[in-house]
């Protein structure tokens, strides 16, 4: 077999992995804001229609965006629904303090993403070939 009839493994998506991630971080956060549930109830003045709607929807809301972050705007979905979660913080400070710590992991995976980039750029430039 010469060289050029050679089969050459298939070429991965460095992308795909950090796709996983974010949509298993925004699965965990959604689990996370459900068992949060209890939390308002007891530490939020009783669990009103408001507080009950917020943390189902953002929970629901987390869940479906999970299966979007492919797709050019799912990024950006995902960081609206953290700054959602961030100022939940005036509705129930205990969910919002959730949000504090999540937007942390968001803040670690950009800048995952951004390596990435970065190191893709540098393969792709013509003095890395």
């Amino acid at each position: 077999m010469s060289e050029q009839s050679a089969p050459h493994p298939p070429v991965k998506d460095p992308w795909k992995g950090l796709r996983g991630v974010m949509a298993g971080t925004l699965v965990m956060e959604a689990i996370v804001v459900g068992l949060a549930l209890p939390v308002v109830h007891r530490f939020g003045g009783g669990l009103s229609s408001t507080n009950g709607l917020l943390v189902g929807g953002l929970a629901v809301a987390m869940v479906l965006a999970s299966g979007f972050v492919g797709r050019s705007w799912g990024l950006g979905l995902a960081l609206a629904l953290q700054a959602l979660m961030v100022l939940t913080f005036f509705i129930a400070p205990a969910l919002g303090a959730l949000g504090v710590l999540f937007a942390l992991v968001w803040a670690c995976i950009l800048w995952l993403r951004r390596d990435v980039a970065r190191r893709l750029a540098q393969l792709s430039s013509p003095d890395q070939r």
